[in-house]
Parts: C-alpha cells; structure tokens; sequence
C-alpha cells in the first residue's frame, strides 16, 4: 500500500483501519469513499459468516456487532453512514455533500433510503431470522418485494434529475451508496432492472469509476477463492 496517510498541513498520522467483510455493500460504501478520497488503509477482515463479529474484542468495537467499523488513530467509529460522515468532516477531499441545500437533501435522502429501507432486508441479521420463518424461495420472493419497492422509490425520485450519476454529473453521496445497492440488487438478487432506467443509467457510469470498481466484493482480501 501507499505511504500512511496525511493531514494536509499536520503531522503523519496512523493508518486508517477499516473493519470489514467483502460481502457487506455498508463496507463497500467506505471503501468507494476512502477510495474517492485518496486514503490509504488497512483491511481487517472480519468474517461475519463464521459469527466474528460477535468476538468480544470486535464488541470492545461496535457494541452492535455490525461492520463496517472504522479506526482513526483514538477514533472508532461504526456504521455506514457516520462513518463517511465522518471521513468527509475530517478530509475534505472530493467531497461529497454539495453546497447546495436541495442537492444536499435529495443526497441525503437516496442515502437514507438505501440505508433504511432496502439494506435492513438483507442484512445478515435480518436474513437469518427469515429463515426461521420462511422457505428460501419464500424468504428471496420477501427481500426481493422490498428491496424492489425501495429501488422504486429511487427510480421516481430520481427520474428527472439530469446528469450521468445519482443527482447530477458529479459523484455524490448518493451515489456511494446506491453502487452497492444495484450490484447486490443484480448479483444476488437477480432484480430485473430494465424497469429502473434511471438508476441504470447511473449504475453504467459507476462501472466508470475506478474507486467503485475497487469496492466490489470481488476485489476485497477475504473474497472466497475460486481455486
């Protein structure tokens, strides 16, 4: 990896430590953002398949026992979405709020969407108390209905919203967390998009991006092998 990461103006600072698991598209969002950003960190994988996240050290973490979980230097701090928060306070490299208010809500608002009302359906947690209750035919035919109505809402959302990415012709917040979305909607989730336009037409232009190509699962240090 490259030289640790700098302050513009201050001292060396200790490498970033991401917490993370190849499958987790709330990890894959703070990777495209360290990514967007320029900065360099370690990957501690932490297999959530096997419960390790459970592990009372990752606790000590994340009382929650969620990933991702990011460590800057005395920082910790867990959750998507503070923590890119968190990362565009302290490095304020290609931002990603704009300063317009109503660009800066509708970010936040596909953000909030993505992060409450689709993702809680596959989250692992979440996955495995369906199958207490469900079939797996049944429990895919569940996620897929919500994860769908979600994307639908997006797709209304954003439909008249010119530009190439989620709200317009730069890479926005709204865009970190769509990404992985879409991919997790196609890959394992085998959604039909072509009645979601707009959002494929963003979802091409990140296939673009060098820093989204990085987060995808497959690219991560705890991938399974194929061999």
């Amino acid at each position: 990896m490259a030289s640790d990461s700098k302050d513009i103006a201050g001292p060396a600072q200790a490498k970033l430590k991401l917490y993370s698991h190849c499958q987790s598209t709330c990890s894959q969002r703070v990777i495209i953002v360290l990514k967007l950003k320029g900065l360099d960190y370690e990957y501690k994988a932490v297999d959530i398949m096997k419960g390790d996240h459970f592990d009372r050290e990752f606790e000590k973490l994340n009382p929650i026992n969620f990933v991702p979980v990011l460590v800057d230097g005395d920082v910790v701090v867990g959750d998507s979405y503070a923590i890119i928060l968190y990362l565009e306070d302290k490095y304020p490299q290609h931002p990603l709020l704009p300063k317009d208010l109503k660009k800066k809500a509708l970010n936040l608002q596909v953000a909030s969407i993505v992060g409450s009302s689709i993702q809680p359906f596959h989250n692992l947690l979440i996955q495995k108390f369906m199958d207490t209750k469900f079939n797996a035919d049944e429990k895919l035919k569940l996620v897929q209905h919500h994860v769908e109505k979600g994307l639908s809402a997006l797709e209304k959302l954003l439909k008249d919203v010119p530009g190439k990415y989620a709200t317009g012709d730069e890479v926005l917040l709204a865009d970190v967390f769509l990404a992985p979305q879409l991919n997790f909607a196609v890959t394992w989730l085998g959604i039909d998009m072509t009645q979601y336009p707009r959002l494929v037409r963003a979802d091409a232009a990140y296939n673009e991006l060098p820093a989204f190509q990085a987060a995808l699962p497959e690219r991560q240090p705890d991938y399974p092998s194929s061999s």
